[in-house]
């Protein structure tokens, strides 16, 4: 990374992947009352800190998740405590709205889109209608959130796809509550898969509505069994949980295969999917092996023809969102530089926040005035069809 001696930008980039950690009530006092006494809920842990109790995800024991794992963002790496702090030791822009205006100063941003951050664990949860209840009442605290500066804090609402029409209804509150898209899980919960054209109502309704569909790391229950291994016991904890960074864009992966062998994009042209914090630097090998498959298997395979190559499709429909990928900021001539998508992805560990512009210097330097832009803002306004302060 560069020093600090770096040429500031003309202008402040947007965040497209950034999160707020739920206050500790958020479920108690947004849900309706019939799921109160089951909704998520923070409690001291094993090691004095704060975390977050979410039962149902495991069969024989709750999920835990540590206040230091979502919020440790400019932490040196060797302070980081996952399950010692508590609310006090983080960052007040996790929860409280002024508080993260001045956090995105201090960072040289002019906005952020939000992500949760148990609600990601919730994507996993079974029980179908305590998820979408769980939804519900984030999306009405979010919207509180970003009243606070609708021009700089852009909200996500969440939806668990409970079913088709559902799912249509949940855009269309997201949409009146003043959010620039709709965090899905990558696991539908319905009994048949997003390419089924059962779910063409819902591409109809987000491209009507011009609300992007945002898939998120984190969110798959496949993802879940494997935290589940990787952080049962202290043996081989710091080996399995490489393995498990290195895996993580995979379900990402999968549901782009999906939107592409599916024609879910060849049904809906005009459809907008964002794989969020799965990085980039993968997507031109991962474009090329789908027109080979296409080429060279599509006969003997009965895939059938498209009216597109693959890669056409993924360069058209998908966004990626990053932090710190030097690869993806060095492969523009291989992608279409119009659908990179920067992040900070505060207040998380993988964040580069406070030293944001630092980063980008020193990533952008090789990069034209316009090409930065467009990763860095001008495509976050296309993309979420924002109006910037």
């Amino acid at each position: 990374m560069a020093d600090d001696r770096f040429e500031p930008l003309p202008y402040k980039p947007i965040s497209a992947d950034s999160h707020i950690v739920e206050p500790p009530n958020l479920y108690v006092d947004y849900v309706d009352p019939k799921f109160r006494d089951r909704v998520p809920k923070t409690e001291t842990g094993p090691k004095d800190g704060t975390v977050w109790r979410v039962d149902g995800i495991f069969e024989d024991k709750p999920y835990l998740v540590g206040i230091g794992s979502m919020a440790s963002a400019g932490v040196d790496p060797k302070e980081i405590k996952m399950n010692e702090w508590t609310y006090e030791d983080i960052e007040a822009g996790c929860f409280d709205p002024k508080a993260r205006i001045e956090a995105q100063d201090l960072d040289g941003l002019g906005g952020e889109i939000i992500f949760p951050s148990i609600g990601m664990v919730m994507c996993n949860l079974p029980d179908i209608e305590l998820r979408q209840a769980c939804f519900a009442a984030y999306n009405r605290w979010l919207a509180d959130f970003c009243s606070y500066a609708p021009e700089r804090l852009f909200g996500l609402g969440q939806t668990g796809v409970e079913s088709v029409e559902q799912t249509v209804r949940d855009m269309q509150d997201a949409k009146d509550k003043g959010f620039c898209g709709m965090m899905f899980p990558l696991s539908p919960g319905t009994d048949f898969e997003y390419e089924d054209p059962r779910f063409d109502p819902v591409w109809e309704a987000a491209t009507a509505l011009k609300m992007p569909i945002c898939f998120h790391i984190f969110t798959s229950p496949r993802e879940s069994k494997t935290i589940a291994a990787t952080v049962a016991g202290e043996q081989n904890k710091g080996r399995n949980m490489a393995f498990f960074h290195h895996a993580m864009i995979r379900a990402n992966q999968d549901v782009i295969s999906a939107f592409v062998w599916g024609r879910v994009f060849e049904r809906h042209p005009e459809l907008k999917l964002v794989c969020a914090e799965a990085d980039a630097g993968w997507v031109p090998h991962f474009m090329y092996r789908m027109d080979h498959f296409y080429r060279r298997h599509r006969f003997h395979s009965n895939l059938g023809e498209m009216s597109k190559l693959p890669s056409d499709y993924v360069a058209d429909n998908v966004y990626f969102t990053f932090q710190d990928d030097l690869i993806a900021m060095n492969v523009l001539d291989m992608v279409n530089p119009r659908r990179l998508l920067w992040s900070s992805d505060f207040p998380h560990s993988d964040a580069t926040w406070p030293w944001s512009q630092q980063l980008l210097a020193y990533q952008t330097q090789h990069m034209t005035d316009e090409q930065r832009r467009w990763i860095l803002r001008d495509n976050h306004v296309e993309c979420f069809n924002l109006t910037v302060a």
